[in-house]
């Protein structure tokens, strides 16, 4: 029999997290809107803010949009250049299972309020009313799931200029964002939600455990679907489902112990932007190898990696993106044994080059770095059963005791291999 949750932190955080997510460790984010017109911000700033700070008057985005489309041209008139004329939804799932992630959070709508679906409670301003008149949210969602992926959306709870929002938002939270949020829900039945603009209001003005436990009783995406922690101000690590953290910091601080304990979740772009920033030159962008790093080190900590990607206006993933991408899927595609379905081991690494995960009886020790022909562990302790093997090297390995720990011969064939990202990984059996 289902249990049914009622409307309150103590019932919805007793809910607990769908295995599919632990076990799938890295997944897709996509922002993509009336923004990815202009696709401009300073570097280091979000391109997906770019009409908040046009009305903020912030003097680098200024001074670029009147250079650019006029004094006159306003925000709004983007919103016919969002054609997607490139975009094919098949050609984009493609890419993401070929980067080994295993789900997709699509931004629905972000705080332009701009929707990526026929949404009722946005009158011409939605992809289907205008721009490329595609229902963006459900073409991807088929594609997606056709190429065996998990498919979810981020909804941004507040709007910036939404005239019920600006002056009564009870009726906002009420006529507009709960019923326009269910909507999205029904239509999609999606995997994962992932709300954002939660901070500028409580959770009781959001009526955020109301909407939760809708989810969790009535919706049809009940048993699968997974939320995050983003629902009221100061929520971040506290309520809700997983936790986020953002370019590795949560509310502007390092996170707590408690994501030590509890599921969670870091997401960043591959540049500094979420939304495609054209004015971002190729140091902007991590490289294959900082990518795969911070994959192994969240992994290893117990989280998963939402890795964004940020189209451009016709519907296209820029190149240096999707090589990125690419490049983490050859690596997982040889390592991804000791990232899928792993657990946090006792100790999550040694010095700044070694992480550890857990799957069954194996322990995972993945090494950013070889330079020597001898490595030492002093983590894992032998017994008289255990074994090393080099994944995705034929050649032996042999080890000795060193103290409590292992002094592992390595084969002298330990290069990597042409065109692959480096990060070797040993599997352990045997220790403790």
């Amino acid at each position: 029999m289902q249990k049914l949750y009622t409307a309150d932190w103590e019932s919805i955080d007793s809910r607990p997290i769908p295995d599919w997510f632990d076990e799938a460790k890295f997944g897709i984010f996509i922002h993509w809107g009336v923004y990815s017109v202009p696709s401009w911000a300073p570097k280091s700033e979000y391109a997906e803010w770019y009409w908040h700070q046009l009305v903020n008057q912030k003097p680098a985005t200024v001074a670029f949009h009147e250079a650019t489309y006029g004094k006159d041209f306003r925000y709004q008139d983007f919103a016919p250049m969002l054609r997607a004329e490139l975009f094919d939804p098949a050609r984009w799932a493609e890419l993401f299972r070929r980067s080994g992630a295993k789900y997709v959070a699509l931004t629905s709508k972000h705080h332009d309020g701009f929707c990526l679906w026929p949404s009722e409670h946005s009158w011409n301003w939605n992809s289907v009313d205008i721009g490329s008149h595609r229902d963006l949210c459900g073409d991807l969602t088929q594609a997606v799931r056709a190429a065996g992926l998990k498919m979810g959306f981020y909804y941004s709870l507040y709007e910036w200029y939404h005239p019920w929002y600006l002056n009564d938002v009870n009726r906002y939270v009420g006529e507009h964002m709960l019923p326009q949020f269910k909507d999205l829900v029904k239509r999609y039945e999606p995997s994962l939600l992932f709300t954002d603009g939660e901070w500028d209001q409580t959770w009781e003005t959001w009526r955020s455990p109301e909407f939760l436990s809708w989810l969790f009783n009535e919706t049809a995406c009940r048993e699968e679907v997974v939320v995050c922690d983003r629902w009221g101000t100061k929520l971040r690590g506290v309520h809700g489902g997983y936790y986020t953290t953002e370019y590795g910091d949560v509310d502007g601080v390092e996170p707590g112990e408690q994501f030590d304990t509890h599921k969670w979740e870091e997401c960043r772009g591959i540049g500094r932007s979420f939304g495609y920033n054209r004015n971002e030159d190729a140091e902007d962008y991590a490289t294959a190898e900082e990518l795969i790093e911070l994959l192994v080190s969240t992994v290893s900590k117990g989280g998963n990696l939402l890795l964004n990607v940020g189209p451009t206006a016709d519907g296209r993933i820029p190149g240096v993106q999707q090589e990125r991408l690419l490049q983490m899927g050859t690596w997982l595609d040889t390592y991804g044994e000791a990232i899928y379905g792993t657990k946090r081991w006792r100790e999550t690494g040694e010095g700044e080059s070694i992480f550890y995960t857990q799957k069954e009886d194996a322990v995972y020790a993945i090494i950013l770095e070889l330079s020597k022909a001898e490595l030492v562990l002093q983590m894992p302790k032998p017994t008289g059963n255990t074994a090393i093997e080099f994944i995705g090297r034929e050649e032996k390995v042999s080890w000795s005791q060193e103290n409590n720990g292992l002094r592992i011969q390595l084969p002298p064939n330990r290069a990597i291999k042409a065109g692959e990202p480096g990060a070797y990984v040993l599997k352990m059996t045997g220790v403790e």
